[in-house]
């Protein structure tokens, strides 16, 4: 039986123990404020970062939070396409068409098959799973997110095949956890592919928008996926934080280091996989 998350007030309530609505309803969009500016000033959802709070802080349930993971980071990466077209415009990304349809290829199988083994798991081992998709996305954040593109490693056959490979991979581990799989898409565009650090950043989202949509899909069909109608007020308020903290950081991109704010995120995010993997 799916676990579900306690003091549940249906319709405008969360799953949470901050007490009053008008208090959770603040800590929900100042938390998704903080967790989008972190994702904007490195060219993440966020929802690496969001997925513990949810967890934590929120009392959500482990298969609860990633659907509403899931939900957030959707209206997030739908609006950060068009954030960014002042730097890469619209056309660049529609140019490298091939690079998105062979990582789709595999993405989007891989995205409806996560997606569907995370809604048969049990909570317990959900929460494993999650702590270790964490720990992983935050040894990548160090090591590849600063990857510089110095040509594609394949190309033809090799390339294509390698492509839909690392799709699957990285769509299973977006639908696990309901993030957009930037931290691993990025890398893949820029050593597999050889693109450019920035326009990488939109490819990456041009994949993602449709492979989160296939594991979203694929969420509506088990009963926990209510946990967007019980929670509505909760996620539009989170989704609102987090646009415009996307958006701040977006504004604030290269004041702050990479040297210094990604090891700080990744401690961040070792941290949080401890605290998943303990929760019970």
């Amino acid at each position: 039986m799916i676990e579900r998350a306690p003091v549940l007030v249906r319709g405008v309530g969360v799953s949470s123990p901050l007490g009053a609505q008008p208090c959770s309803n603040r800590v929900a969009f100042g938390g998704g404020a903080i967790i989008g500016a972190l994702g904007g000033l490195i060219g993440l959802g966020g929802a690496e970062f969001r997925l513990p709070l949810l967890i934590g802080a929120f009392r959500f349930a482990a298969l609860q939070a990633v659907i509403l993971n899931k939900a957030m980071s959707l209206v997030v990466v739908a609006s950060a396409l068009p954030f960014r077209t002042a730097a890469v415009p619209f056309a660049s990304v529609a140019a490298n068409w091939p690079i998105i349809v062979n990582l789709l290829a595999g993405s989007l199988l891989g995205a409806w098959f996560g997606a569907g083994w995370a809604t048969r798991l049990a909570s317990q081992t959900l929460y494993r799973v999650i702590a270790v998709l964490l720990l992983g996305i935050a040894i990548v954040l160090v090591l590849g997110h600063d990857t510089a593109a110095s040509g594609a490693m394949l190309t033809g056959a090799p390339q294509m095949v390698a492509g839909v490979a690392a799709g699957f991979a990285i769509g299973i581990v977006a639908a696990l956890l309901g993030v957009a799989g930037g931290e691993l898409l990025i890398p893949t565009l820029v050593l597999l592919f050889g693109a450019d650090i920035k326009l990488a950043g939109s490819l990456s989202l041009a994949v993602s928008l449709p492979t989160m949509l296939v594991g979203f899909i694929r969420y509506s069909r088990d009963r926990s996926f209510v946990v967007l109608v019980d929670n509505r007020r909760f996620v539009l308020v989170m989704a609102a934080g987090s646009i415009l903290g996307s958006f701040i950081g977006g504004r604030l991109l290269g004041l702050v280091p990479n040297t210094i704010l990604l090891p700080l995120l990744a401690v961040i995010l070792v941290l949080s996989a401890l605290k998943v993997w303990r929760h019970k």
